[in-house]
């Protein structure tokens, strides 16, 4: 089922936020944009953006999301970098999901990287 809303948290209709970003129709302006699409690709189950978002460099051969996780809420806490006129840049979030053990929360600073396809998830560092 597609959101009304964006899982983003934007507050922006799903069709006008990050949807146009899953589908290739246009490509994220910065690096938290892009983070922010990215989370919105795990809270739909869109394996494919994932993938197509993340640099060749550190891409996973595949990608399996798990249909029991709900992810719920995207908290963006710091960004650096990652502006239209950057070629590099971080965001620091924490996601929250809930299954059926429980719920919890990634905490990640992402980083990213502009080439000529536009922002790229490179990696990132996962606080436990």
């Amino acid at each position: 089922m597609t959101p009304t809303r964006c899982p983003c948290g934007s507050g922006l209709p799903f069709a006008e936020c990050c949807e146009p970003l899953h589908r290739g129709e246009r490509t994220a302006g910065t690096a938290e944009q892009l983070m922010r699409s990215r989370y919105s690709a795990f809270a739909v189950g869109d394996a494919a953006y994932l993938r197509r978002s993340w640099h060749a460099s550190t891409r996973p051969a595949d990608l399996v999301l798990d249909d029991d996780v709900r992810w719920y809420r995207l908290d963006v806490l710091a960004t650096s970098g990652g502006g239209v006129f950057d070629t590099a840049g971080t965001v620091q979030f924490e996601a929250f999901w809930r299954g059926p053990d429980g719920r919890g929360s990634v905490h990640e600073l992402s980083r990213f990287v502009r080439g000529d396809d536009g922002w790229q998830y490179v990696d990132g560092d996962v606080a436990r």
